[in-house]
């Protein structure tokens, strides 16, 4: 950047020092000597100047890129880190765009604004000097005009911003609309919606259009401003100048170097007005990256250890006591909560729903932290334990199996990425994904798509369960893990998962009765309080709600 700065000060002296160099020229002409050394000047300067602004131009340009970098890797790490609830309360397309959209703005004003209001400053400042050496009188004319230009941009300027603040949080609007279209494209093709969709984004796009509009307008009004101006103060120049040369008080020479001036502010006068706009809209962008930096974050997901292959990973116990949460601004999704599931065992969550059992799964992770009460690990408060360390004790199997872009190697040692070839083969086996890695054509190599859409909704499970294999955890999670896989290849995972062979504790939510009839242990859960704790002969015996859920929901699944 201080090379660019100097650069363009050797750029705007050059600049200035040309008017000169062309009157040297006009007065060697009147007297007859020799045009050699004042015309070599003159191409001299002429050189200087290009050569300076070229080089300067690559200078910014790669200034402007590491700054749109460091922008962008300060902002992307703070958005990985952002808290659930942060999350759960934007749209993915809106975040997106404020490390996209809002950084270029950022990349212009830092680069090139600085320079610019150098450069437009000196050569405004240096050609302001130099006219008023030329003549005191011409020079108070083109002063006042200067005076009405500036007034104007200051109207103008805070408009522009808050013109540029509107359009990127349009633009954040169109981002989140495309998220939602096409983020659940097969949804949007199955429901023939495409016009509605398209629509959505049309209006959001439409709001950008507008509040961009209105920017475009002010820079004009800025635009016609400053050339009427120069316009103006050219002719009046002219006019007056050349009353006074008739008069024989000024020289032709002296009256064309003093023209030339008064057209050469036009570019140190235009970079300031650029310049200034820029930044303005680099402020605007920059309200918008800052905000983000406003949302809370998990400071304690970092340098977590997971389990090497030879470590012994022991199975934890848990303890939930007296727990109540509710998500902001609604009711209590738990109400007191208390049970335990002992270490190494297999223990099944059931209620209907709405009963708070991913909830639970979601405090279990701290996702959320519950409102009241305690979870304990081990008999040791999660909530004083690091989340890094806290999660990578913990194998979590989503319902919706989600898949990420890549390879399957990538997804199945997502968790895990130092896992041996060995490690992976033997989890491949367990999860019977054998015959999916045979069919695809680069087998554990190759791409599966955006959100994995050349897998089955079975193939999806059985990869995030071989994902949370890999990580050898102490305690796994499955959110009704095995909902998609057909009847034979359900069995033999179930055998895996609710046997002996995971050497961890199992905590499920369940929704088939094959599930509930493996598990040690079960829990009902009812509208946010545990109902009844037992094994499925008990509770079938005793208790209602469970005998009902037994012969509908887990009894149809």
């Amino acid at each position: 950047m201080a090379i660019g700065l100097l650069l363009a000060l050797v750029s705007s002296a050059s600049g200035l020092a040309q008017p000169l160099a062309v009157r040297a020229v006009i007065d060697a002409l009147g007297v007859g000597d020799s045009l050699l050394p004042p015309v070599l000047v003159l191409c001299t300067l002429i050189a200087v100047s290009g050569v300076a602004n070229g080089v300067n131009t690559y200078l910014l340009g790669r200034v402007g890129e590491q700054v749109v970098f460091g922008v962008r890797r300060h902002l992307s790490s703070r958005l990985v880190r952002l808290r659930v609830p942060e999350l759960d309360a934007r749209s993915p397309g809106d975040l997106i765009s404020r490390a996209t959209a809002d950084t270029n703005w950022i990349r212009t004003a830092a680069a090139l604004a600085p320079v610019q209001i150098v450069n437009g400053t000196v050569g405004l400042i240096g050609a302001l000097i130099l006219m008023a050496v030329l003549d005191l009188r011409l020079f108070g004319v083109t002063l006042i005009v200067l005076i009405v230009v500036g007034g104007i941009v200051r109207i103008v300027m805070p408009r522009i911003r808050e013109a540029t603040e509107h359009a990127q949080t349009s633009v954040g609007r169109v981002g989140s609309a495309l998220d939602r279209a096409l983020g659940a494209s097969r949804t949007v093709k199955a429901a023939g919606a495409e016009e509605r969709e398209q629509t959505i984004v049309e209006r959001a796009s439409a709001e950008a259009y507008e509040a961009g509009l209105l920017g475009a307008r002010w820079n004009a009004v800025l635009s016609v401003v400053s050339e009427m101006a120069l316009q103006v103060s050219f002719l009046i120049v002219l006019g007056v100048g050349g009353a006074f040369v008739a008069a024989g008080t000024l020289s032709v020479s002296t009256l064309v170097a003093f023209l030339l001036y008064l057209f050469y502010i036009t570019a140190p006068l235009s970079e300031l007005v650029r310049a200034t706009t820029m930044i303005q809209q680099g402020l605007g962008a920059a309200a918008r990256v800052s905000e983000v930096y406003k949302l809370e974050v998990e400071p304690d997901v970092d340098h977590t250890h997971a389990p090497s292959e030879k470590e012994t990973v022991n199975a934890p116990a848990l303890e939930f006591e007296g727990v109540r949460f509710s998500y902001p601004g609604r009711e209590e999704v738990l109400r007191g909560v208390a049970f335990t599931v002992p270490a190494g065992s297999r223990v099944a969550l059931v209620g209907p729903s709405g009963a708070g059992k991913s909830t639970i799964f979601s405090l279990l992770l701290r996702f959320y932290d519950a409102t009241a009460g305690v979870i304990r690990l081990d008999e040791t408060d999660i909530g004083s334990i690091n989340r890094g360390a806290l999660r990578s004790r913990i194998g979590h199997v989503e319902q919706d199996a989600p898949v990420l872009e890549g390879t399957l190697r990538e997804n199945l040692c997502y968790a895990a990425p130092h896992a041996s070839a060995n490690r992976i083969a033997e989890v491949i086996r367990e999860t019977h994904l054998s015959s999916l890695v045979e069919r695809l054509p680069e087998g554990i190599d190759t791409q599966l798509g955006a959100r994995g859409v050349t897998l089955s909704g079975g193939e999806r499970q059985r990869l995030a369960i071989a994902r949370a294999f890999l990580r050898r955890p102490g305690l796994l999670l499955l959110d009704e893990a095995t909902a998609h896989l057909d009847a034979r290849t359900e069995d033999a995972l179930r055998d895996t998962l609710m046997g002996g062979t995971t050497h961890c504790t199992v905590f499920v939510i369940a929704h088939r009765l094959a599930t509930v009839r493996d598990a040690d242990r079960v829990v009902v859960l009812d509208r946010g309080y545990v109902r009844a704790i037992g094994n499925h002969e008990e509770l079938i015996a005793h208790d209602d709600l469970y005998h009902e859920l037994a012969v509908t929901q887990l009894q149809s699944g």
